[in-house]
């Protein structure tokens, strides 16, 4: 007769066995924030926000149980079946709000965009990895060139956020491999060059007769709204007035759950997707957004402390990549609803409403899961 005994302990260890506590906790108080935030901004979204968390938090399961040796066996495969859906998104993609970024497969839509975000880096910290300690010049060319493909499949859609949240993972990896600061400096410098012209001779650039050749129309007018958003106060420049004013009025304090005038009284517009930073600091105030700010600057920490650890050169590669991915999703979206960046669509990580991009997120988490789970099978070992 068999001994066996159901042992609810033991299948609970196990199915936690992959996932970090330190960020499974503060991911458990950023999603807290997003169902607060949630109920105040749009509560009849709550159900499917619901679905998108229970979606998200199995593919972060999934993605801890797959070990790092695993991660990279994927990534020629994501990274060419990403390239294929986004040219396919480019040649029959469907139209939305002047922009083809969806693709209909038959049983659903897909944003193939929202897989480079993932891939690129997982497919850079393969190829660095296969040249590991012969890295030349020529290498950094090859992975700029694998960089620029799907980015610029992205811009022609067009899509400036996600372009420029695939190009910075990507750059990411780059620059973590050792890429010379010779190559680095005289980038920045042309960049801050190239930003304070436009600063400084705004009002000339910014006539509707000038051209600015790279960048399209609309997206112009993004940078010149920064600049002044009084410029056009109930057309282009109403979301970012709107904004700051509710940011402003939130005081220390804040004006109190569900008490947000600017919120309620329907003058912040996509207050549930990219501009709920806004609600949140209307609501919550300063106080509020300091200790969201905390919690983010804990899971970069906790990320980067992974980096630091990890066994091989593509986890450390990978890991620090995914963590300064999570910097630049929070930056880029408190910074342009604060009015100090363009706005380019980039919803706040792990708050805004929205599926897609909170999958894409919880996938980076399970692969930081992934990397420390190794590291501490390793040093059992």
């Amino acid at each position: 007769m068999s001994n066996w005994r159901f042992n609810p302990l033991a299948l609970v260890r196990a199915f936690l066995r992959p996932i970090d506590p330190i960020l499974l906790l503060l991911l458990a108080v950023l999603l807290g924030y997003a169902w607060v935030l949630m109920q105040s901004a749009s509560p009849e979204r709550l159900d499917n926000q619901a679905l998108h968390f229970a979606i998200a938090l199995a593919a972060m399961w999934a993605m801890a149980w797959l070990t790092p040796v695993h991660l990279l066996r994927l990534a020629l495969p994501l990274y060419a079946l990403g390239v294929v859906l986004l040219i396919g998104v480019d040649l029959f993609g469907e139209i939305s709000k002047g922009a083809r970024r969806w693709l209909d497969i038959g049983i659903t839509r897909i944003q193939p965009s929202e897989i480079m975000k993932i891939s690129m880096p997982l497919m850079l910290a393969w190829y660095f990895h296969q040249r590991e300690g012969q890295t030349r010049f020529v290498d950094f060319l090859v992975a700029g060139a694998l960089l620029v493909v799907p980015v610029g499949l992205i811009l022609i859609q067009p899509d400036l956020g996600t372009s420029l949240l695939v190009a910075a993972s990507g750059l990411y990896v780059i620059y973590f491999a050792g890429l010379s600061w010779k190559l680095i400096v005289p980038l920045v410098v042309a960049l801050v060059i190239g930003l304070g012209s436009i600063v400084a001779f705004g009002d000339t650039l910014c006539q509707p007769e000038v051209d600015w050749q790279v960048l399209r129309e609309y997206q112009k007018q993004r940078v010149c709204t920064l600049l002044d958003p009084t410029r056009d106060p109930l057309g282009k420049g109403f979301h970012i007035i709107q904004s700051t004013i509710a940011i402003g009025s939130g005081g220390v304090s804040g004006k109190g759950w569900m008490e947000g005038t600017q919120t309620h009284l329907a003058f912040l517009p996509e207050r549930h997707t990219d501009f709920i930073f806004a609600v949140l600091a209307e609501e919550f105030g300063l106080i509020g957004a300091v200790v969201l700010l905390a919690t983010y600057l804990l899971l970069i920490v906790r990320g980067f402390v992974i980096a630091a650890f990890a066994p091989t050169h593509a986890s450390r590669l990978l890991a620090g990549a995914i963590t300064m991915i999570f910097f630049t999703y929070a930056f880029v979206n408190m910074g342009m609803v604060s009015g100090i960046l363009p706005v380019v669509g980039v919803p706040l990580p792990f708050i805004s409403y929205g599926g897609t991009a909170l999958v894409t997120l919880c996938l980076g988490v399970g692969i930081l899961m992934s990397i420390q789970r190794s590291r501490l099978t390793a040093r059992k070992a």
